[in-house]
């Protein structure tokens, strides 16, 4: 039953590869709870007290809460898939509630800081250096994902239209509008990846060699360029995804057109960044009111 969900989820509902996986071990880890308590204990007859145990057992064991409500997550999908294909009749996870779990508040870069960073003087006029602070400015003002940053093709950018072609989880497209000062930047980049690297890229970010970047080297350039300018413990691609957001909520930008630009598919999810803007209000309002 396990091999045919995991199937399920690659080939049906296009999930990563990774996820996969990640599904897989947790529902492995789960059989091998229920083999405990029974040797030869099938997953059709799963009740909900049984996942309470098995709740019980990981808190016990020192799993944080987002842990638990993660491996409830990947039993909920198992169940709604074994209960769609009438292997069983009742959903053991309908009467689950996960443990609750306090969610902090993005972190985020102040528009001053990321202004004084993407108009000072801390990056080279070398290819290197053109291509680091556009990776920058492609983050802050996209708000796109680092695996969707490092995925885009040439084709993927119309200079004409001003526009980028995401590809994001699951294999959704989006389309994300920028400035024209985006677009003096990318135009900077492209002739600079000319000369350096010359004719036709398999991405549009590459390296000297012309081979695409990989995933730990633009967090090392997001990094060490976001400590120039602040002392945030996180300093990571993500910190800018949060940063774009918060920055178009502070400007009057709708939470809708927030969530789109975003690619989230729950407005639920968008939601955290208001908590982020109001606590920035606070902020403005204790600063700027004689009386506060």
């Amino acid at each position: 039953m396990i091999e045919s969900f995991l199937r399920y989820l690659q080939y049906e509902r296009n999930y990563s590869e990774r996820t996969v996986v990640s599904y897989g071990i947790d529902l492995r880890e789960f059989e091998t709870y229920l083999k405990g308590l029974e040797s030869d204990f099938d997953l059709r007859y799963v009740d909900s007290d049984i996942v309470r145990g098995w709740m019980v057992e990981l808190m016990e064991s020192g799993r944080t809460e987002t842990t638990v409500n993660r491996k409830l997550s990947v039993l909920r999908t198992f169940y709604k898939f074994l209960l769609k294909k009438n292997v069983i009749t009742k959903d053991p996870m309908s009467v689950i509630k996960g443990p609750k779990r306090k969610k902090p508040l993005p972190v985020f870069v102040r528009e001053g800081d990321m202004n004084r960073l993407l108009d000072g003087d801390f990056f080279n006029d070398d290819f290197e250096g053109v291509r680091d602070r556009l990776i920058l400015a492609m983050f802050y003002e996209t708000g796109m994902r680092l695996s969707e940053l490092i995925s885009l093709t040439d084709a993927d950018v119309d200079l004409i239209k001003n526009v980028l072609k995401v590809t994001g989880k699951r294999n959704k497209q989006r389309i994300i509008p920028f400035g024209n000062e985006l677009k003096s930047a990318i135009e900077a980049y492209l002739e600079s990846r000319n000369v350096a690297v010359g004719g036709i890229c398999e991405a549009f970010f590459v390296r000297k060699n012309g081979e695409k970047l990989y995933q730990m080297l633009v967090y090392k350039v997001v990094k060490q360029n976001l400590s120039k300018v602040v002392a945030l413990k996180k300093r990571s691609p993500h910190v800018l995804r949060h940063t774009f957001a918060t920055t178009m909520l502070n400007n009057n930008a709708e939470l809708e057109s927030v969530k789109e630009l975003l690619g989230h598919e729950s407005i639920a999810t968008t939601e955290i960044y208001t908590h982020t803007t109001f606590e920035e209000l606070k902020k403005v309002y204790k600063h700027a009111h004689p009386r506060a």
